[in-house]
């Protein structure tokens, strides 16, 4: 150590470099240090927590208590089942709704004179006799026959041969003449015997068929023994006995005989009304081509009437459908998201000595609150899968069971997965709010 002409002691540090070079007392030594380290010193260090740490958290939350888990799945399974299979019903039944209305309403095309009702009797028609012959050559055409009412003069009917003084046996019946191919353009079945055919028609055989109502109110039971009633002195041999009609439920509680039956013997003039079933998309074309077909020299003397409008009412009738069973399934998803909410509520209480640890061990509060979250979008998730699939399997059974063919959207099954994450997380987002409010202190203290 020297001494400087001011006074000021100069001091010698040995080095490798400057091992004579003299160091000043009043000279600021350096720390090789800079500002910002200096200025990092006084800043506390933030929280960090990674994503796989994250994940490791909402992992072995979830895994502890893997029964609670299964539980709290179970509600969301269980309200994605209620969506799926209900939604998917709802298609499904929709479409045998549509089916129906195509089969049955929308194959149906009926002609009448222009100048006379449906179902009239006692004018003059211009519809010819053997309209069954000339419609059924006709493309699309699958049954056809006449319908006429038979004016019987007020004529009882009974089955006994003796007339009834009291009037007890004897009934007003209404009579109703067809052609032989009607019961099939009406969809009808048989209950016993047999309906009767173009030879009857043609002889004017006197041979009736009965409705059900009809038989029941006149005692035939049964046709084995062939058995005869009567309409007002003329007795008529009875065929068999209708099961039921889709179509012209008159037939069900009439007395139904032949054309040429009620024109031999009541003075039909003509049929009074002819019934088409068309095939599935050939009704329009079909209806522009029958009254050519039966009177091809004015056929403006015909009016049809082919069914028109089923589509939006059965389009009615689907959104009716689709609407009980989206109320049905929205309660059931609100149910499984009540209990994911509760149960993740339970869990933060439960867990909270190990939340205030975790928050005096430097975790934040987004990391809480992301860690609760996670574990509840997680569990919807797995009870969104779960329930997607055990949905789609209960419609295949169920469609399986009623000879259905099962319809399903394609983007429900994922599109229910998904919501099931997303109950989940909505069901989550107060626990862990809750939880990421949680002070260290008084977790700690609750301990």
């Amino acid at each position: 150590m020297t001494t400087s002409d001011s006074g000021t002691p100069d001091i010698s540090i040995a080095g490798d470099d400057d091992l004579d070079t003299p160091v000043r007392l009043d000279t600021p030594v350096s720390f090789n240090k800079s500002d910002s380290d200096v200025r990092d010193r006084s800043i506390v260090q933030k929280p960090r927590m990674s994503f796989r740490d994250l994940i490791d958290e909402m992992i072995g939350g979830l895994l502890a208590r893997p029964a609670r888990l299964a539980l709290t799945a179970l509600g969301t399974v269980l309200g994605i089942i209620a969506l799926v299979s209900t939604l998917g019903l709802a298609e499904t039944a929709g479409n045998q709704i549509v089916s129906r209305f195509d089969e049955l309403a929308e194959t149906r095309v009926q002609v009448s004179p222009a100048n006379d009702g449906f179902g009239g009797s006692g004018a003059t028609s211009s519809i010819p006799w053997n309209s069954e012959q000339r419609l059924s050559r006709l493309n699309g055409v699958e049954a056809v026959g006449t319908k006429s009412d038979v004016d019987v003069s007020g004529a009882l009917s009974r089955s006994v041969p003796v007339v009834d003084p009291l009037g007890i046996y004897e009934h007003q019946i209404s009579v109703i003449s067809t052609s032989g191919g009607l019961l099939e353009a009406v969809r009808g079945q048989m209950r016993t015997g047999r309906y009767f055919d173009e030879g009857h028609n043609d002889r004017g055989d006197a041979v009736v068929v009965l409705g059900p109502a009809a038989a029941e109110r006149l005692n035939v039971l049964r046709v084995e023994t062939q058995p005869a009633i009567f309409i007002g002195e003329q007795s008529f041999t009875v065929l068999g006995i209708i099961e039921d009609v889709a179509r012209e439920p008159d037939l069900l509680s009439a007395i139904i005989m032949p054309d040429g039956t009620a024109q031999k013997f009541f003075g039909l003039d003509a049929p009074a009304e002819v019934h088409i079933d068309a095939a599935v998309g050939a009704t329009q074309l079909v209806a522009s081509q029958a009254t050519i077909a039966l009177v091809p020299d004015d056929p403006e003397s015909l009016r049809v009437q082919a069914s028109q409008g089923y589509t939006a009412v059965r389009q009615d009738v689907e959104q009716d459908v689709n609407a009980l069973f989206y109320v049905l399934g929205g309660v059931s998803l609100l149910v499984g998201g009540l209990g994911i909410a509760n149960v993740t509520l339970v869990s933060v209480l439960e867990r909270t000595p190990e939340i205030g640890l975790r928050r005096a061990l430097g975790a934040a509060r987004r990391h809480i609150a992301a860690q609760f979250l996670f574990e509840s979008t997680v569990t919807g998730l797995l009870g969104g899968i779960i329930g997607a699939s055990l949905g789609i399997l209960v419609i295949v059974v169920v469609s399986a069971v009623r000879d259905w063919t099962p319809v399903l959207e394609s983007w429900l099954a994922l599109a229910a997965v998904g919501l099931g994450a997303v109950i989940g997380l909505l069901a989550g987002t107060y626990p862990a709010l809750r939880a990421a409010r949680t002070e260290p202190i008084t977790a700690l203290r609750s301990v």
